[in-house]
């Protein structure tokens, strides 16, 4: 029951081929680890997040039709119109992506450091707990003043990331996790997707499910159980898999056979834990070819 945790504390650098059991003996069940002004103006007159709005001006978006002129309407997408038997919104689930919205590099490029100067974070750099939910209120009142009904995430978006322990990082997802089903029961707003982070940080460089190295191999095996588990918690509807950093630039330097095993052990592992849990959660894998692998893994997965 500690096998991941072992790993991760004996730091084995063997390769994931030579330590790999089945499948079916190597599970994830075994894993512990009315006036309309910019929004840029609206936030000015908050304080906190529970006494206040942080887009007083900005109402509540709605369905205006054709003629509006009001750019915060709808002018085409009407949620409750009925199209072949099923009501718009069923049709199009729009959802807003954590990531970049209230998180990542605040606009920060390659060639430059943050241009994005989200006033509601002022004074919470200290406290990353305490800067994650307030995040999760803005997001939410973001979700509904636009009207939407989903929203989606990577577990790194809506937690911060412990630079030292894994299981400081999972306690803090599920921190956030509670506090994010809080809010779905009290606006309504539910879960298109979550998935798991395996590309930003260094130890992925070579990959996460297809790394020959077990300690990596691992990381990302705890990182997938949980975002299952949260998923689960929250009612969401899909689990992503999106391997940014699975594939290679130049097969001289890979072994597109191992690689391939690793990931297709990762998958049924995935499954594994899914049917005994008895998650119902779809798996939806994401390839983007050339983001920023030149090829991709999963394109040659089956």
């Amino acid at each position: 029951g500690r096998f991941v945790h072992n790993l991760l504390v004996s730091g084995s650098r063997r390769a994931l081929s030579q330590t790999m059991v089945s499948a079916s003996r190597f599970s994830f069940a075994a894993l512990r680890p009315a006036n309309r002004r910019c929004w840029s103006h609206s936030v000015r007159s908050m304080t906190t997040a529970t006494t206040t709005s942080f887009f007083p001006h900005v109402p509540k978006i709605e369905y205006e039709g054709p003629e509006s002129t009001d750019p915060l309407s709808f002018r085409y997408y009407n949620a409750d119109e009925i199209i072949l038997g099923k009501p718009m919104k069923e049709w199009l689930r729009f959802s807003v992506c954590w990531w970049h919205t209230f998180g990542g590099g605040g606009g920060r490029d390659p060639f430059g450091v943050e241009t994005l100067h989200r006033p509601w974070e002022a004074g919470l750099g200290n406290d990353p707990i305490a800067l994650a939910k307030r995040r999760v209120d803005v997001a939410f009142e973001f979700f509904t003043k636009l009207s939407v009904e989903y929203y989606t995430f990577h577990d790194y978006d809506v937690a911060p990331e412990s630079a030292t322990s894994l299981e400081e990082s999972m306690e803090n997802v599920d921190i956030l996790t509670d506090y994010l089903l809080e809010k779905q029961k009290e606006t309504g707003v539910k879960l298109l997707w979550a998935t798991q982070n395996l590309f930003s940080h260094p130890r992925y460089m070579n990959g996460a499910m297809t790394n020959p190295d077990m300690l990596v191999f691992c990381h990302a095996a705890a990182q997938i159980q949980k975002v299952m588990d949260v998923t689960h918690k929250l009612g969401g509807l899909n689990h992503v898999f999106w391997g940014g950093r699975e594939g290679y630039q130049t097969l001289l330097n890979t072994d597109m056979k191992q690689e391939c095993d690793h990931m297709a052990a990762m998958f049924k592992m995935a499954l594994e834990y899914k049917k005994r849990k008895r998650y119902s959660a779809q798996f939806l894998l994401e390839p983007k070819p050339r983001e920023p692998c030149k090829h991709q893994c999963e394109l040659y997965i089956e």
